[in-house]
């Protein structure tokens, strides 16, 4: 493993962008993001005065919920694929140490 993709990794869930950054990065407004943290679609990091930093992961995350409602899903529904694709991808990482 090359040292780039190592720090890639290890960078992944390194909390670094503000809420607003975040927002502009997932093209949707400050406000939206807050209500995806109320509905426990997301789950940013915070520091010690409270205030929200989102990791790579974070943003990744926040770019399928954007595309899953662009695609015509409700909340609910975008909450229902997460935690399918979620518990999917513990399995898979399961099955892997298992193998």
């Amino acid at each position: 493993m090359r040292n780039s993709e190592r720090f890639e990794k290890s960078d992944e869930h390194r909390a670094v962008y503000t809420i607003s950054v975040a927002a502009e990065i997932v093209g949707a407004g400050v406000q939206t993001l807050r209500m995806y943290e109320t509905r426990g679609l997301v789950d940013p990091a915070r520091t010690e005065g409270g205030t929200r930093r989102y990791s790579r992961s974070d943003i990744e995350r926040l770019s399928r919920v954007t595309a899953l409602i662009d695609s015509g899903l409700n909340l609910a529904g975008v909450e229902m694929v997460l935690n399918l694709q979620d518990e999917n991808a513990r399995l898979r990482a399961q099955w892997k140490e298992q193998t």
